[in-house]
């Protein structure tokens, strides 16, 4: 397992470049779920950043990753921001990896983000605790074993209008019946 601190140093040299760029993001993914559920091992960091910003300034971001310690593929970067896909960049210094979205997969979840301390002093926005397991949801119907766990372990520590919240989601999504079957199943270790 990674010590925190490269995590923190990771994330510390990506955030300086996004705020430089107005670029807004969150943190999601893995680290949602030690978050909000319970601590797992992560291998990455998953970031949501800004679609229209990012792509308004495209030529600033990718100059502003060649000058930095990460090491990236500019072409992926360039396809993935302007289609809403995933790149992915490579701390060289700590061999950390990014999973890097340019696209909210819960519509309007960047508004809705919340400001947590991750590590100590660290405050940095993170996914909603509704829109994280919404998103988690969305995974599992893509076939993600990780995320069943870790919705389990969010809506489990949700209140009653989050838990309504998520159902909504569901849905919205057309996934209120997956929802309804991952969380009857037995949250022993899988």
């Amino acid at each position: 397992m990674f010590p925190v601190e490269i995590f923190q140093t990771t994330l510390a040299k990506l955030t300086v470049i996004l705020r430089e760029l107005g670029i807004p993001f969150h943190l999601t993914g893995g680290l949602t779920g030690t978050v909000y559920g319970e601590p797992r091992m992560t291998q990455d960091i998953d970031v949501v950043i800004g679609p229209e910003q990012s792509r308004r300034q495209l030529d600033a971001f990718v100059k502003c990753i060649s000058e930095s310690d990460f090491m990236f593929d500019e072409t992926s970067m360039r396809r993935a921001v302007k289609s809403g896909g995933l790149f992915q960049l490579l701390d060289q210094e700590e061999c950390l990896k990014l999973d890097i979205y340019p696209r909210e997969m819960i519509p309007g979840e960047l508004g809705r983000s919340e400001m947590l301390e991750i590590f100590a002093g660290e405050v940095l926005p993170v996914v909603s605790r509704t829109d994280a397991a919404a998103s988690k949801l969305v995974w599992i119907s893509k076939g993600s074993h990780k995320s069943r766990r870790d919705l389990k372990a969010i809506f489990r520590t949700c209140s009653d209008e989050q838990k309504l919240s998520i159902r909504k989601q569901a849905e919205a999504f057309d996934l209120a019946e997956l929802l309804n079957e991952v969380l009857a199943e037995s949250y022993e270790i899988e």
